[in-house]
């Protein structure tokens, strides 16, 4: 195996971090603020992910990292995962995806399949905590993201996971399940485009090397 050292932008959503400790961040993006801000960020991230640079805005979070991964050896386990998921092995695949994530913890691949595999066993807050990841990783997936609203209805959040479905369907209007998810919650589906990037940028982050 081979540790290669990659740049990577995240984009983190305040509508996904709302009521936890990293929704602080939105409350108040003044430069007074800017070390705490930070240090939220850092903890969120882990220790493996050394921060490049920050730009706040009202709605969400643009992130610019660099990590130490193995990042073609978790892509392998993360593809061997599915296929173990293929043959009904969830056990030994979810085993899989938790060790793609060690290798290479900011890989989509893994945690959307580990995400999965929390949802089938019962384990919602779990679920919607490496589906978040999974769309903080990774370009937006309105499979990704009807599964994060079946979590948040399993928690009992109505209100997140209505948001969750409806851009689940906004993303892609023939997604059945998504469709089938509102109508239940007594919502009609409309398939309406809205940019994702909303507000103006409020804050620009950059680190020198001694602070990251």
């Amino acid at each position: 195996m081979k540790r290669i050292s990659q740049h990577r932008r995240l984009v983190i959503l305040r509508e996904d971090h709302i009521g936890e400790p990293l929704g602080a961040v939105f409350l108040d993006q003044s430069p007074e603020r800017a070390e705490t801000n930070l240090s939220l960020l850092r903890t969120y991230l882990g220790p493996r992910v050394q921060i490049l640079q920050v730009e706040l805005f009202a709605d969400r979070i643009q992130v610019q990292v660099e990590i130490q991964a193995f990042a073609d050896e978790a892509t392998r386990l993360a593809a061997v995962a599915d296929d173990l998921v293929n043959k009904g092995a969830p056990r030994n695949a979810l085993e899989l995806f938790r060790r793609a994530l060690e290798l290479d913890p900011l890989n989509c691949h893994a945690a959307r399949g580990a995400g999965a595999l929390f949802m089938r066993q019962g384990r919602y807050q779990e679920a919607l905590e490496m589906l978040r990841r999974a769309r903080e990783t990774g370009p937006e997936n309105a499979d990704v993201l009807y599964a994060m609203g079946q979590a948040a209805l399993k928690l009992e959040r109505l209100a997140t996971a209505t948001a969750y479905l409806e851009r689940a369907f906004e993303l892609a209007p023939d997604h059945f399940a998504a469709r089938r998810a509102l109508t239940e919650l007594g919502r009609r589906p409309k398939p309406v485009s809205r940019p994702r990037a909303n507000g103006a940028r409020t804050t620009t982050l950059s680190l020198e090397r001694g602070q990251r």
